[in-house]
């Protein structure tokens, strides 16, 4: 197959001439694998077969199946061991890698912490009243068991503690039922939960009578779900997250979000 990176073609009475870029067969390899483990078909940890079965079955070169393997690792999709007893390795799409392309675009535009803290209030306060309005038994069983295992942390070890309270508001968004929102509430969780340990590190990472305040906000929000109660969850998350906001980032709020992946 051509390798070129273009043809062009001139239309009838002699128009403009348009441009088709013919895809690099590296590039085909990349595709067909990347969907593979996109759609599941190949599965974290799966070994994929070996390069001479693989320049085989793509009818490519050694060079041209490395140049992919390349591209799949650079996207965090593989990881390839050389050597004897190497090859390459699955890894599923994660939303830390997400994160951190994300923060990529987010730093190139300017964007601060105060921004992402920002972006989770518009995605999260509406997700609660949905939560509120459509939740199940299912529901309340899986936000209760994060809760008792969140006031457990605190008592044991703060770190996990404040992991827990991120997975807290992930299950919420979650529940609510909206895969593509669920995706970048995820994506700024990540964010949020690396920069509250980096901005903290050298300190109790919020303080216990704040701690101690965010598990009741999140028992008194999940009493609001319970009731289906729309409005007083969303006012009470509103201002749970403002005063989040506020506590954790301090004089931090200019902070760029790739600073964190340093």
């Amino acid at each position: 197959m051509p390798s070129t990176s273009g043809r062009s073609a001139r239309g009838a009475g002699g128009g403009s001439v348009v441009t088709v870029r013919v895809p690099k067969m590296a590039e085909l390899v990349v595709a067909q694998l990347r969907r593979q483990i996109i759609r599941g078909e190949l599965q974290e940890g799966d070994a994929l077969p070996s390069e001479s079965e693989l320049m085989t079955r793509y009818g490519v070169s050694r060079p041209t199946l490395r140049e992919a393997f390349r591209v799949l690792e650079s996207e965090s999709l593989i990881s390839v061991r050389r050597g004897a007893h190497g090859g390459a390795r699955v890894h599923t799409p994660s939303r830390r890698v997400a994160a951190k392309y994300a923060s990529f675009m987010l730093e190139y535009r300017g964007v601060t912490l105060r921004d992402v803290y920002e972006a989770r209030v518009a995605l999260e306060v509406p997700g609660v009243g949905e939560l509120a309005r459509t939740r199940t038994r299912a529901d309340l069983a899986a936000l209760l068991d994060s809760l008792n295992r969140h006031a457990a942390a605190e008592e044991e070890d703060s770190r996990l503690a404040i992991m827990l309270h991120g997975e807290f508001h992930t299950l919420v968004i979650q529940r609510a039922g909206n895969g593509t929102l669920l995706l970048l509430s995820e994506m700024l969780q990540d964010i949020i939960d690396l920069g509250n340990v980096s901005l903290h590190a050298d300190a109790e990472i919020t303080g216990e009578q704040a701690r101690a305040a965010a598990v009741r906000t999140h028992r008194r929000l999940y009493d609001h779900i319970v009731a289906r109660d729309i409005s007083g969850a969303e006012s009470l998350w509103r201002r749970h997250l403002d005063e989040s906001m506020g506590y954790l980032l301090g004089e931090n709020a200019a902070m760029t979000v790739s600073d964190l992946f340093d």
